[in-house]
């Protein structure tokens, strides 16, 4: 990513998002991010008093982008409620695509430092609430109404984050045993959120 044109704290974030993601939080380090972001240690801490400071930024970040993206589509009354569900599905789906290594870090984060669960719920607890209770209205009607098969809106996002997800996490242990299908990367991922659209979708319709 070119950087030249950012602000020093922008720098700061995009070495810093680098870092977390590859190295964990106990692997990252506040040094390595200022020599990254092109500025001096003293200047990182002068922008992001600590390292945990710094981490909650990112996690902010990535959880607030994610959700206006799948949830802006999710939202939009002026589309079908199918088309609604499968924008969701596509967009969250090519966020985690172009951030490959989200997934297995917050898995991971959440495995080495279960106290940062509490901080990743707050962050999606304050995020889906209203999106949740709007979305199951809209369900509980089309479903009285004939156009679709039920679903706990709950159950929807599990399926979402279940297929979207898990595609990430597993590529590269399937990529050795799945040959050429594994071989045009980007082809394989269009197939694949494909297949996930068709698949929660074929679980609505009548």
């Amino acid at each position: 990513m070119d950087t030249t044109n950012l602000s020093n704290e922008q720098k700061i974030l995009v070495a810093a998002e680098q870092e977390f993601l590859t190295k964990g939080y106990d692997g990252a380090r506040t040094t390595t991010i200022a020599k990254a972001a092109g500025v001096t240690h003293a200047m990182l801490h002068y922008y992001f008093r600590t390292k945990e400071s710094l981490f909650q930024r990112i996690v902010d970040d990535k959880f607030s982008t994610i959700s206006h993206l799948m949830f802006t589509i999710i939202q939009d009354s002026s589309l079908p409620l199918l088309e609604r569900i499968k924008g969701g599905i596509e967009a969250h789906f090519d966020y985690v695509a172009q951030n490959p290594n989200l997934p297995r870090f917050v898995i991971n984060e959440v495995i080495s430092h279960p106290e940062r669960y509490e901080l990743v719920q707050k962050r999606i607890g304050e995020t889906v609430g209203n999106v949740y209770q709007n979305l199951q209205k809209d369900i509980d009607q089309a479903a009285k109404q004939g156009d679709i098969i039920y679903i706990d809106v709950k159950m929807l996002f599990i399926s979402i984050m279940s297929l979207n997800i898990f595609t990430f996490i597993a590529y590269p242990f399937m990529e050795p045993l799945m040959g050429d299908l594994m071989t045009d990367r980007q082809k394989f991922l269009n197939e694949r959120k494909a297949e996930n659209v068709e698949t929660i979708l074929k679980r609505l319709r009548i």
